[in-house]
């Protein structure tokens, strides 16, 4: 009787179907990860820019390969995420432009550098052949206007 009853209980046949469920809740967390990280990944040091009434709108300071040199309040120079000194800009700016039809390079500076150092910065990237210099600002928040798109101050040839 104890044969007969181990015939009767087979076990279910296997499952020819793939669980995603599993690997949706993964990607999903993913997901949220890439999400919540993406805007702390800041382009650039942040500083505190000169605000102005008629900016000049330079989208192209916004642009992923966009040179941007940041001057900080204690008078550092960035170039992207990188301290360097501005007499070290000219050749490391130079590589930077070579083979680009737009050779403009951006300024941003906190509004309490000492003006000095940002002619320093200006001064070297003139050296490197810069074509174009964009100075960033923004633009001054009136009350009950809407805020406006990033700007700059006017771009300076040669």
């Amino acid at each position: 009787m104890a044969k007969d009853e181990w015939k009767k209980h087979k076990a279910p046949p296997p499952v020819a179907d793939i669980n995603v469920t599993p690997m949706v809740d993964v990607m999903l967390v993913m997901l949220i990860i890439f999400m919540v990280i993406t805007p702390m990944l800041s382009k650039g040091v942040s500083v505190d820019m000169v605000k102005t009434r008629n900016p000049i709108p330079m989208q192209a300071a916004d642009k992923s390969d966009a040179v941007v040199v940041a001057v900080t309040r204690d008078g550092k120079v960035y170039l992207g995420t990188s301290q360097i000194l501005p007499a070290d800009l000219p050749p490391k700016v130079k590589d930077l432009l070579t083979n680009r039809l737009d050779k403009t390079v951006f300024v941003k500076s906190d509004q309490r550098a000492r003006y000095e150092k940002v002619v320093d910065v200006v001064d070297n990237l003139r050296a490197a052949g810069v074509d174009q210099l964009g100075l960033l600002t923004e633009q001054i928040q009136e009350k009950g206007h809407p805020a406006a798109a990033p700007a700059g101050g006017a771009p300076s040839g040669q």
